[in-house]
């Protein structure tokens, strides 16, 4: 029987991020991002199949480029940072799709609401940084309906449209670095 040793890798938040886009008026996109976050991936060897995944974002670093709609997302209208100051995600699969693609199945929890939601990754590759430090790279991208997490808040336009789209799209571009 061969036993194969766990590989802890860390998010390196210098060559990370983490963004998300949402329509406004149904005409635009607004984009936003997560300054502070941090997260960790548990692996058996090398191999990324089966890794337990763990993620959280601090909702005050929250950016949009709009001071005062930052603080509208901060507050009980939308994230209400200061009950629910973190977003987390715990992973309950990953598994491969084809070639470079996976599949990630986990927990996401937001504003005290924990749903599953399934997301992809792309696997970008590996390399070793000027120290020898091995980093590894994925796209992840999803969507993720606002709503269900209880972020309902919404204007109607002039015409009785909504404001502000349910669907969230997340991108977040994620280098893990191997931890000895």
């Amino acid at each position: 029987m061969t036993t194969t040793t766990a590989t802890q890798w860390a998010v390196d938040p210098l060559h990370s991020e983490v963004q998300f886009k949402v329509k406004h008026l149904v005409i635009s996109t607004v984009t936003g991002s997560f300054k502070k976050f941090q997260g960790g991936v548990t692996t058996q060897g090398d191999d990324f199949e089966g890794a337990e995944i763990h993620f959280s974002m601090d909702v005050n670093s929250i950016d949009t480029n709009q001071e005062g709609r930052d603080a509208h997302l901060k507050a009980a209208d939308f994230f209400d940072a200061e009950q629910y100051p973190s977003i987390t995600f715990e992973s309950t699969s990953f598994t491969k799709v084809k070639g470079d693609l996976y599949k990630l199945v986990g927990n996401l929890t937001m504003k005290g609401v924990t749903k599953e939601i399934t997301i992809n990754a792309e696997y970008g590759g590996s390399a070793k940084d000027n120290y020898g430090n091995k980093k590894i790279g994925f796209e992840v991208t999803g969507i993720v309906n606002r709503k269900a997490f209880g972020l309902t808040y919404n204007a109607l336009t002039e015409k009785g449209g909504l404001a502000l789209g349910e669907d969230i799209k997340l991108i977040a571009n994620i280098q893990l670095a191997q931890q000895a």
